[in-house]
C-alpha cells in the first residue's frame, strides 16, 4: 500500500527543479511551473540568482506569481526592461552565458535529451500541432545546463522524437560538439516520478533520483527506452519549510500549484 504524501506532484516537481539552481545563478524562465521554480529557488536556496524573461524583464522583484511572460508584473521593480534580442544576448554572452540555467517543457523527449516541441505524427500531416520552437532551439543550443519539465509517460519517453524541435546530445557522446554546438543542453529532467541526468560519456540518460513511493521499476514502465537505473536513490522529499514558503510565499492563490 502506498501512503499518501504532503506533498503533490507539482509541489515535489516544483522543488526539485528549484534545488537545481544555485547562488549566482541566471535563471531564464518561461511560463507556469518553470516560473514557479525560479522564484521558489530565488525565495528558499538560491537567493542570489537572477531570474530573467524572454520578454526582456531582468531581475524582478516578483511579489506575485505572474500569469505568464508578458504580464506586466514581470516588468515590477526589474533591473532592466528590455528586448528579447537582448535576452538572447545574455545567454550568447562569454562571461554571463555561463551561468545561465534554463527551464524547459516539451512534448516529447528522446534518451540523448532532444526536445520536440513541434508536433505528434508527421510534420506535413499531423495528429498535433504544437506551438513550435519559440526560442526553444536557440535556448538549448547555447544554454551550458537546462532543466525539462515533463510528465513521465512512454508516449512523452520515446524512442524516436517524431520531429527534433530542440537539441540536447543529438545521438550522443560527441555529435553535439562536432554539430557546432556548445556544450550544454538538457542537463536534468525532472518529472513527477523522478530526475534524469545524462551521462557525461556517451549522453545517454539514466535515473539519478526516484521521489518517496515511486520505484525505478514503475519509472522504466513509463519510459519507452531502456534507461540504467543502477545509480538511482530516493530523493529528499521536500520538507516543510519548502512547502511552506512555496505555498505561502510563491503561489498563495494557487495559480499553478492548484487547489
Amino acid at each position: 500500500m502506498i501512503t499518501a504524501q504532503p506533498y503533490t506532484p507539482k509541489e515535489i516537481m516544483t522543488i526539485m527543479a528549484a534545488r537545481e539552481i544555485k547562488n549566482g545563478d541566471i535563471v531564464f524562465s518561461g511560463t507556469g511551473i518553470s516560473m514557479l521554480a525560479a522564484m521558489a529557488a530565488k525565495n528558499i536556496n538560491a537567493p542570489e540568482s537572477v531570474i530573467f524573461f524572454e520578454t526582456g524583464a531582468i531581475d524582478s522583484l516578483l511579489e506575485e506569481l505572474p500569469f505568464a511572460v508578458a504580464d506586466p508584473r514581470i516588468m515590477y521593480w526589474a533591473a532592466s526592461n528590455s528586448r528579447l534580442t537582448d535576452s538572447f544576448a545574455t545567454m550568447q554572452n562569454k562571461i554571463t552565458g555561463e551561468k545561465v540555467i534554463a527551464i524547459l517543457g516539451a512534448a516529447q523527449i528522446d534518451i540523448n535529451g532532444n526536445l520536440n516541441t513541434t508536433c505528434i505524427g508527421d510534420y506535413f500531416s499531423p495528429e498535433i500541432r504544437f506551438s513550435g520552437s519559440g526560442g526553444g532551439c536557440d535556448v538549448a543550443s547555447f544554454v551550458p545546463r537546462c532543466i525539462a519539465f515533463m510528465q513521465h509517460e512512454k508516449r512523452k519517453f520515446v524512442k524516436k522524437l517524431d520531429y527534433l524541435t530542440s537539441p540536447g546530445q543529438l545521438g550522443g557522446s560527441n555529435s553535439r560538439r562536432e554539430a557546432g554546438l556548445r556544450p550544454g543542453g538538457v542537463s536534468a529532467v525532472v518529472t513527477n516520478l523522478g530526475v534524469m541526468r545524462f551521462d557525461k560519456d556517451s549522453g545517454r540518460m539514466y535515473l539519478d533520483k526516484f521521489y518517496p513511493g515511486i520505484t525505478p521499476e514503475k519509472i522504466l514502465e513509463n519510459t519507452e527506452f531502456k534507461m540504467d537505473v543502477s545509480k538511482a536513490t530516493q530523493a529528499d522529499p521536500p520538507t516543510k519549510t519548502e512547502l511552506k514558503i512555496l505555498r505561502e510565499d510563491c503561489d498563495p492563490q494557487r495559480l499553478i500549484l492548484g487547489r
